[in-house]
């Protein structure tokens, strides 16, 4: 058997590797750590009081309240109304919930239904699906590598990841630099909150946790 020499490998690789790479390499998008507080203070109005503080002008009753919490559901355990465009945080003793203002998807994008939280992630990166991209080109083609954390990008600063089973749905519970789109029907699936407030409810809420999003013509209280 023939012996292979560093220069054996050198020349048949010229035919092996020489073609060049299609297209170019892209670096997959950052969330600097050291970042986080700094971007935290910078969303976090000056004095704030979440029951009272509003400078993004949404109606007040999107403001964090507390409320009665029917009985028997499940302390950790978050309902969106899609209705009132309200999201319910059940507290630990299950008689009593923080109830946050929400925005919901436009149109037929809305998914009801029970859903796990799998992972919670802090001044999340984002990248369009596929499907968004392919039905809003114009909006998310620049996207398509994906966007760096920071308080521009669209799942804000803290970020709920739903799931059925172990299959991510895609769908999100997230804070949002659009603080105005608060009470409508504006995302592409995913529900969005105020990113001080979600920044309040993150910490209260557990991988394991279960989401249910309800129809829009279900109201559930509150």
């Amino acid at each position: 058997m023939k012996n292979l020499t560093r220069r054996h490998f050198v020349v048949g690789s010229a035919t092996l590797f020489s073609a060049p790479l299609s297209g170019p390499v892209f670096a997959a998008p950052t969330s600097p750590r050291h970042m986080w507080d700094k971007w935290d203070a910078q969303i976090t109005p000056a004095g704030y009081i979440p029951a009272t503080s509003n400078p993004w002008g949404i109606h007040n009753r999107f403001l964090p309240v507390r409320v009665e919490a029917k009985e028997g559901l499940v302390p950790g355990d978050i309902h969106v109304d899609a209705v009132g465009r309200y999201l319910y945080h059940i507290e630990p003793e299950g008689d009593t919930a923080m109830r946050y203002g929400v925005a919901i998807a436009r149109g037929s994008l809305y998914e009801p239904g029970t859903y796990t939280i799998r992972r919670k992630v802090k001044w999340p990166t984002w990248r369009p699906t596929d499907a968004m991209i392919k039905r809003d080109p114009e909006l998310y083609e620049q996207h398509a590598e994906g966007m760096d954390a920071g308080p521009n990008n669209p799942l804000g600063s803290r970020a709920l990841y739903l799931y059925v089973g172990n299959r991510d749905t895609y769908l999100r519970i997230h804070g949002s630099p659009q603080p105005r789109s608060i009470g409508g029907r504006a995302s592409s699936g995913c529900v969005r909150m105020i990113m001080a407030h979600i920044n309040d409810l993150y910490p209260n809420v557990n991988t394991g946790n279960t989401a249910y999003l309800y129809p829009p013509e279900k109201v559930i209280g509150g």
